[in-house]
């Protein structure tokens, strides 16, 4: 799926406007172009940057309430998902967090948010943070369980949980749940049938 049939969606199906999508054009570019200097996205994905990257992080928009105060996105790399929520966000008062242990990362994030005009935050590793958000995202970070560690052992309560898994989700939610369980919903990704979002409350 190539850039204009990435865009209808955004605009059609998840209410992306033409602002946040201009954004997003610039967003791209700028991942493409420091992908020449230092990994952020996998080279065989660069060309289908709008398919696998943007369009798989906005779909997210569906299940966040933009009323409540903040979100948090764990291990952000090149700001998938958060900086494509942060550039949809409407809502001045909500506030996106961006934790990224790599220095390298952290500096091209701030150079994105400074030439976007976002407002999101960028902060260091997790463990060195303070995590007090209402809603937790991530793609990529970690295993489930250690995810649900992160979320049960560090974050504040109560938060919402958000996470892009790829067709081990099931699994890796039984492995998880040996010890503790807590309420989750599937829902299957729009950019593959066999991906999963998982959406939990996590309260204790």
């Amino acid at each position: 799926m190539q850039q204009d049939e990435v865009i209808n969606i955004l605009k059609k199906s998840l209410n992306f406007s033409d602002h946040s999508i201009e954004k997003l054009k610039k967003f791209a570019n700028l991942v493409l172009k420091e992908n020449n200097n230092y990994n952020l996205i996998a080279k065989s994905t660069e060309n289908q940057i709008w398919f696998r990257h943007i369009l798989d992080c906005a779909q997210l928009v569906k299940f966040i309430d933009f009323e409540q105060k903040s979100l948090a996105d764990l291990g952000t790399g090149a700001g998938f998902p958060g900086l494509v929520i942060d550039i949809f966000n409407k809502n001045k008062a909500f506030h996106v967090k961006l934790y990224e242990k790599s220095p390298v990362k952290r500096r091209f994030l701030k150079r994105v948010i400074k030439e976007l005009g976002l407002n999101a935050e960028v902060l260091g590793n997790i463990k060195d943070e303070e995590l007090a958000s209402d809603i937790i995202i991530c793609r990529a970070f970690k295993k489930l369980d250690q995810v649900i560690q992160v979320s049960r052992e560090i974050a504040k309560k109560p938060h919402k949980l958000m996470i892009l898994k790829g067709q081990n989700a099931q699994k890796e939610i039984k492995n998880s749940f040996k010890t503790i369980k807590y309420p989750y919903k599937l829902e299957i990704s729009m950019t593959n049938n066999d991906s999963k979002i998982i959406l939990m409350e996590i309260n204790k």
